[in-house]
Protein backbone atom coordinates (compact mmCIF):
# COMPACT_ATOMS: atom_id res chain seq x y z
CA UNK A 1 0.00 0.00 0.00
CA UNK A 2 1.23 3.55 -0.87
CA UNK A 3 2.44 5.45 1.84
CA UNK A 4 0.69 8.92 2.05
CA UNK A 5 -0.39 9.67 5.42
CA UNK A 6 2.25 11.96 5.66
CA UNK A 7 0.55 13.97 2.71
CA UNK A 8 -1.34 17.22 2.32
CA UNK A 9 -4.86 15.56 1.94
CA UNK A 10 -4.94 16.98 -2.38
CA UNK A 11 -1.50 15.15 -2.67
CA UNK A 12 -2.45 11.89 -1.08
CA UNK A 13 -5.02 11.72 -3.09
CA UNK A 14 -3.49 12.19 -6.50
CA UNK A 15 -0.82 9.21 -5.05
CA UNK A 16 -3.50 7.50 -4.35
CA UNK A 17 -5.17 7.53 -7.75
CA UNK A 18 -1.58 6.35 -9.55
CA UNK A 19 -1.75 3.47 -7.02
CA UNK A 20 -4.66 2.52 -7.59
CA UNK A 21 -4.14 2.06 -11.46
CA UNK A 22 -1.85 -0.80 -13.56
CA UNK A 23 1.79 0.09 -13.93
CA UNK A 24 0.84 0.68 -17.80
CA UNK A 25 -1.97 2.95 -17.17
CA UNK A 26 -0.12 5.04 -15.14
CA UNK A 27 1.54 6.79 -17.59
CA UNK A 28 -2.03 7.73 -19.08
CA UNK A 29 -2.84 9.37 -15.99
CA UNK A 30 0.32 11.22 -15.97
CA UNK A 31 -0.76 12.56 -19.29
CA UNK A 32 -4.25 13.04 -18.28
CA UNK A 33 -2.87 14.92 -15.67
CA UNK A 34 -1.02 17.21 -17.97
CA UNK A 35 -4.18 18.38 -19.78
CA UNK A 36 -5.32 19.46 -16.25
CA UNK A 37 -2.27 21.72 -15.74
CA UNK A 38 -3.62 25.61 -15.85
CA UNK A 39 -3.45 28.19 -18.61
CA UNK A 40 -0.58 30.94 -17.28
CA UNK A 41 -2.08 33.85 -15.32
CA UNK A 42 -2.05 37.04 -18.08
CA UNK A 43 0.43 38.72 -15.90
CA UNK A 44 2.68 35.83 -16.71
CA UNK A 45 2.09 35.02 -20.25
CA UNK A 46 3.88 37.88 -21.66
CA UNK A 47 7.14 37.04 -21.57
CA UNK A 48 7.20 34.56 -18.72
CA UNK A 49 11.01 33.55 -19.54
CA UNK A 50 11.75 37.11 -17.85
CA UNK A 51 8.76 36.87 -14.89
CA UNK A 52 9.08 32.92 -14.25
CA UNK A 53 12.26 31.33 -13.01
CA UNK A 54 13.70 27.75 -15.64
CA UNK A 55 13.71 24.85 -13.38
CA UNK A 56 17.24 24.15 -15.26
CA UNK A 57 17.28 20.27 -14.13
CA UNK A 58 14.52 19.22 -16.16
CA UNK A 59 14.84 18.11 -19.57
CA UNK A 60 12.17 20.13 -21.04
CA UNK A 61 11.73 23.65 -20.50
CA UNK A 62 10.05 24.12 -17.31
CA UNK A 63 9.01 27.16 -15.98
CA UNK A 64 8.30 28.21 -12.44
CA UNK A 65 6.41 31.31 -10.28
CA UNK A 66 5.20 31.59 -6.99
CA UNK A 67 3.28 33.89 -5.29
CA UNK A 68 3.18 34.31 -1.42
CA UNK A 69 0.30 35.13 0.80
CA UNK A 70 2.28 36.20 3.96
CA UNK A 71 -0.96 37.18 5.82
CA UNK A 72 -2.32 33.40 5.05
CA UNK A 73 1.12 32.05 4.99
CA UNK A 74 0.52 30.32 1.61
CA UNK A 75 1.87 29.97 -1.66
CA UNK A 76 0.42 29.49 -4.87
CA UNK A 77 2.32 27.64 -7.87
CA UNK A 78 2.34 28.66 -11.38
CA UNK A 79 3.98 26.18 -13.97
CA UNK A 80 4.84 26.56 -17.67
CA UNK A 81 5.70 23.70 -19.62
CA UNK A 82 5.20 23.11 -23.30
CA UNK A 83 2.17 20.98 -24.99
CA UNK A 84 4.96 18.37 -26.41
CA UNK A 85 6.35 17.82 -22.78
CA UNK A 86 3.27 16.30 -21.69
CA UNK A 87 5.70 14.18 -18.58
CA UNK A 88 7.38 17.40 -17.75
CA UNK A 89 3.47 18.90 -17.63
CA UNK A 90 1.92 16.04 -16.13
CA UNK A 91 4.96 16.32 -13.30
CA UNK A 92 3.61 20.54 -13.06
CA UNK A 93 0.29 19.35 -12.76
CA UNK A 94 0.78 17.17 -9.59
CA UNK A 95 2.52 19.80 -7.87
CA UNK A 96 0.34 22.49 -8.50
CA UNK A 97 -2.88 20.44 -7.80
CA UNK A 98 -1.39 18.50 -4.92
CA UNK A 99 0.34 22.01 -3.19
CA UNK A 100 -0.89 24.76 -4.52
CA UNK A 101 -2.68 27.24 -2.35
CA UNK A 102 -1.18 25.35 1.16
CA UNK A 103 0.59 26.68 3.96
CA UNK A 104 4.95 27.50 3.51
CA UNK A 105 4.82 24.44 6.38
CA UNK A 106 2.97 21.92 4.47
CA UNK A 107 4.90 22.50 1.19
CA UNK A 108 7.95 22.15 3.01
CA UNK A 109 7.18 19.04 4.86
CA UNK A 110 6.07 17.11 1.54
CA UNK A 111 8.20 14.27 1.69
CA UNK A 112 11.05 14.26 -1.23
CA UNK A 113 10.25 10.97 -2.53
CA UNK A 114 6.99 12.07 -3.96
CA UNK A 115 8.34 10.95 -7.30
CA UNK A 116 8.77 7.67 -6.09
CA UNK A 117 5.47 7.04 -4.23
CA UNK A 118 3.95 8.04 -7.70
CA UNK A 119 4.86 4.42 -9.29
CA UNK A 120 5.96 5.62 -12.01
CA UNK A 121 9.52 4.01 -12.46
CA UNK A 122 8.59 1.45 -14.76
CA UNK A 123 6.99 3.89 -16.78
CA UNK A 124 9.47 6.70 -16.98
CA UNK A 125 13.34 7.23 -17.01
CA UNK A 126 15.29 8.44 -13.59
CA UNK A 127 16.14 11.42 -15.88
CA UNK A 128 12.45 12.50 -15.83
CA UNK A 129 11.91 10.83 -12.75
CA UNK A 130 14.79 13.70 -11.07
CA UNK A 131 13.34 16.56 -13.19
CA UNK A 132 9.96 15.93 -10.83
CA UNK A 133 12.35 15.59 -7.84
CA UNK A 134 13.79 19.15 -8.49
CA UNK A 135 10.87 20.41 -9.26
CA UNK A 136 9.70 19.89 -5.34
CA UNK A 137 13.11 20.95 -4.61
CA UNK A 138 12.84 23.89 -6.20
CA UNK A 139 9.44 24.92 -5.12
CA UNK A 140 10.44 24.00 -1.28
CA UNK A 141 13.65 26.49 -2.20
CA UNK A 142 12.12 29.07 -2.68
CA UNK A 143 9.99 29.15 0.13
CA UNK A 144 12.83 28.59 2.40
CA UNK A 145 14.27 31.79 0.58
CA UNK A 146 10.92 33.66 0.30
CA UNK A 147 10.62 33.24 4.26
CA UNK A 148 14.64 34.10 4.73
CA UNK A 149 13.75 38.05 3.43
Amino acid sequence: MTQTADLPEQLAEIVEEFAAVPDQQKLELLLELSRELPELPAKYQENYTDSMEQVVECQSPLFLAMEYDDAAGTAELIFSAPAEAPTTRGFASILQQGLSGLSYQEILNTPDDLHQRLGLGKAITPLRLRGMSAMLGRVKRNIREHLAK
